[in-house]
């Protein structure tokens, strides 16, 4: 999670709770970009919020409903969505399963906790 690593390796760094049935581990970033892989268990949500980041995610794993901007998908398993800036978005989890997110730029509020 050292901004600059260049490898990084799931079972060397912890997962991080975000919210009930909701945790993340940030894969790598630098001041323009942030990846991050979120997990979700099945049933869980990731409410409606909004950021002045530019997000782009992939479904690594899983199955979600998302919304952006009050429209919403079902998306599985090699899927993807991108959100502009400061558009309201969310997730809920139908199938347990993996977000992978990458922000630009950085996500500060992420590496404070």
């Amino acid at each position: 999670m050292i901004q600059g690593k260049t490898y990084f390796k799931e079972d060397e760094n912890d997962w991080q709770k975000v919210g009930e049935g909701i945790s993340r581990q940030v894969t790598g970033h630098n001041t323009q970009m942030m990846m991050v892989k979120v997990k979700f268990e099945k049933g869980s949500i990731g409410y409606v919020h909004d950021h002045f980041h530019t997000q782009a995610s992939y479904v690594a794993a899983g199955k979600f409903k998302i919304t952006i901007n009050g429209k919403s998908e079902i998306l599985e398993t090699g899927d993807g969505f991108f959100v502009n800036p400061n558009l309201k978005h969310g997730a809920e989890c139908l199938e347990a399963g993996i977000l992978v997110d990458v922000f630009s730029p950085v996500r500060e509020d992420f590496l404070e906790s």
